[in-house]
């Protein structure tokens, strides 16, 4: 099953893996079409922004080479972890993934199931958002993603995930703000800054 995920992964279609907190709708994230299907298939607005998921920090810093500074700094401190850490983007990469602000980018490098991180390893990096439709709850096991997206989709099965979704702080002002309390440790992510 891992080799149908990273093959549809890689010709530009959506697929379904499990992360380190709910099941992930995933595409490539180095072309737009792919993200925008990802987004059509799940009735989300394109405006909304979407987590660049990489499979480690220093594949992280390849895609985003921007990272450096405070950026970097926090990004070292708390990932991989179950955070999405939004920061400055300022050669605006990505583009497709930013929804409205071009300036910050969501990242990502979670601690992922073994048969995840091999699909990662493969692939590098991709755009990850929850695999549900817009609204709906996030799913923890694969019987819980809608049956839309099943069908259209590659997926690997998993174990039950703990489904709740990951912790996101915004890190390009002042002084940081969490978005979303999820599953990462605020303490720890805010100690960073």
């Amino acid at each position: 099953m891992t080799e149908a995920v990273v093959d549809a992964i890689k010709a530009g279609k959506a697929a379904i893996i499990p992360t380190d907190t709910v099941y992930g709708l995933v595409s490539t994230p180095y072309r737009s079409e792919p993200v925008l299907r990802m987004y059509e298939l799940k009735g989300r607005p394109e405006s909304q922004p979407t987590a660049l998921l990489a499979a480690s920090l220093d594949l992280l810093f390849e895609c985003v080479p921007e990272l450096r500074g405070r950026a970097g700094r926090i990004a070292v401190e708390v990932l991989p972890g179950p955070y999405t850490l939004i920061l400055g983007n300022p050669a605006r990469r990505f583009r497709w993934l930013c929804g409205t602000t071009l300036e910050k980018i969501g990242v990502r490098v979670p601690i992922l199931p073994p048969e995840s991180q091999a699909v990662l390893d493969r692939v590098g990096a991709v755009a990850a958002t929850s695999a549900n439709l817009a609204g709906g709850p996030e799913p923890r096991s694969l019987a819980e993603v809608p049956a839309e997206l099943l069908a259209q989709c590659a997926a690997l099965d998993g174990s039950e995930l703990p489904g709740t979704p990951s912790t996101v702080i915004d890190f390009t002002g002042p002084e940081p703000v969490v978005i979303r309390e999820g599953a990462g440790d605020v303490s720890k992510a805010l100690q960073a800054a």
